[in-house]
């Protein structure tokens, strides 16, 4: 993704810092990382429970 905003307290993010990104997982910060553009690799995925519902719901909604 390019173009997105995060708030400006990561301005000051490092190679290596961490961070957690509501409803979308862990994510580090890349060594490719510039002053004017940070790079965050995801390093671990969250599970999404809604997705598992919905399905369930739209099986019984066909049977």
């Amino acid at each position: 993704m390019t173009g997105c905003r995060v708030e400006p307290s990561l301005s000051g993010a490092s190679p290596g810092d961490r961070y957690q990104f509501e409803r979308l997982g862990y994510f580090c910060v890349d060594p490719d990382s510039s002053g004017g553009g940070l790079v965050f690799n995801r390093t671990v995925s969250l599970r999404d429970t809604w997705a598992k519902i919905e399905k369930a719901q739209k099986k019984e909604a066909s049977e």
